[in-house]
């Protein structure tokens, strides 16, 4: 496999780390705009729109910039050495994975790459655990409309997007694979309530409850478009975790050559540089599986493709919570502050490790297909 990056990609890595270091530099504008109406700033959204980023994997007759995986892991590891909290996951990623690949919504995909719409995927439930064809949310259908009955929880950025995806079954029991539409909906809709609330991390999420919701059909018989872009979720959260657990390591190493005990900076103490080098190690590795993430992403075999996506998750994911817990650890107890940047760091690869699956779950699955692909 070729790993070098194009000129075009390496613009778009130095276009995206600039915005995030502008942006993001001063750790207190974070804080600025957590604390802003929809959890995020709107002109940074603004910002990245006018950068072309939102229009990021659609093609260029849709007005886009034609990115593929690559792409993604490019800006995805800007976003988490920044702990970016504007909604990219949940609407480039995640929101226009799926309104792209189900066709028929041009004018709202050039909405959303234009800054103007954002999207959420409202698809967990509570007795799924990490199963993605565990649905019992129910769709009928009423004249050209559909009819929504159920409940989604953790729905990223679910609060305050201005359209919803929602999976519902429209036929079969609650874990068959087939029967499992795609839904487009305005959260306005009657019948739609959300409750939003602060994730652990400091980003945004929803529980929704739909009683006879009216929605359109996107898809039918969905869940190889769910499972494909969900993998493609998993590649990037891959890559954000790189980018969190490489400044994590910075900043780890930062503070052991300034922090004075017995008259010298314990960085100098041996057992610590080990502990710094075992972080260098975990950050490398991790950065070469989300490199593979994002390779075998782009495969046109199901079963091999999540089965290398597990793996990546599993390993990234350990080697996520070793670096962060040993950060934590070397910088003491300043680093369980609120307002010192270490500890946030390390919520966020806190979450990164559970979302579409902690690692226990991903290993299961390697398992249980027999080992990587060859």
């Amino acid at each position: 496999m070729d790993f070098d990056l194009t000129d075009e990609q390496r613009l778009l890595a130095d276009s995206v780390n600039r915005f995030v270091s502008d942006r993001y530099g001063d750790f207190e504008k974070r804080k600025a705009y957590r604390a802003e109406a929809k959890g995020y700033a709107a002109a940074n959204w603004s910002a990245m729109a006018e950068m072309g980023l939102l229009g990021l994997p659609l093609s260029e007759e849709q007005g886009g910039f034609g990115g593929g995986p690559v792409e993604a892991l490019l800006v995805m590891e800007a976003i988490g050495r920044g702990l970016v909290v504007e909604p990219y996951l949940a609407t480039v990623v995640l929101g226009l994975g799926l309104l792209r690949r189900a066709g028929g919504q041009e004018d709202l995909l050039a909405e959303v790459a234009a800054g103007g719409t954002t999207l959420a995927f409202a698809h967990q439930e509570r007795q799924a655990r990490h199963d993605l064809h565990d649905i019992a949310t129910t769709a009928r259908q009423d004249g050209d409309a559909w009819v929504l009955d159920g409940a989604k929880g953790v729905a990223l950025h679910g609060d305050s997007a201005d359209r919803l995806l929602v999976s519902a079954r429209t036929a079969g029991g609650r874990r068959d694979r087939a029967g499992i539409g795609l839904f487009l909906l305005d959260p306005a809709t009657p019948g739609v309530t959300r409750r939003g609330y602060a994730t652990q991390d400091g980003l945004r999420a929803a529980e929704v409850v739909l009683e006879g919701a009216r929605a359109t059909l996107l898809a039918a018989d969905a869940l190889p478009l769910i499972e494909l872009v969900a993998d493609e979720a998993i590649a990037a959260l891959c890559a954000e975790a790189v980018g969190a657990m490489e400044t994590l390591r910075d900043l780890t190493v930062d503070y052991l050559k300034t922090r004075q005990q017995f008259g010298r900076p314990i960085g100098e103490f041996q057992a610590l540089q080990h502990r710094a080098a075992d972080m260098l190690v975990a950050t490398e590795q991790a950065r070469s599986m989300a490199m593979y993430a994002a390779m075998m992403v782009q495969g046109s075999d199901p079963a091999a493709r999540a089965t290398a996506l597990s793996a990546a998750k599993a390993l990234v994911g350990r080697l996520a919570d070793q670096l962060g817990k040993d950060a934590i650890q070397l910088h003491g107890g300043i680093a369980m502050t609120e307002e010192y940047k270490a500890g946030h760091y390390f919520k966020r690869l806190t979450m990164l490790g559970v979302l579409f699956g902690d690692v226990d779950h991903h290993i299961r699955r390697v398992v249980a297909a027999g080992g990587l692909p060859d």
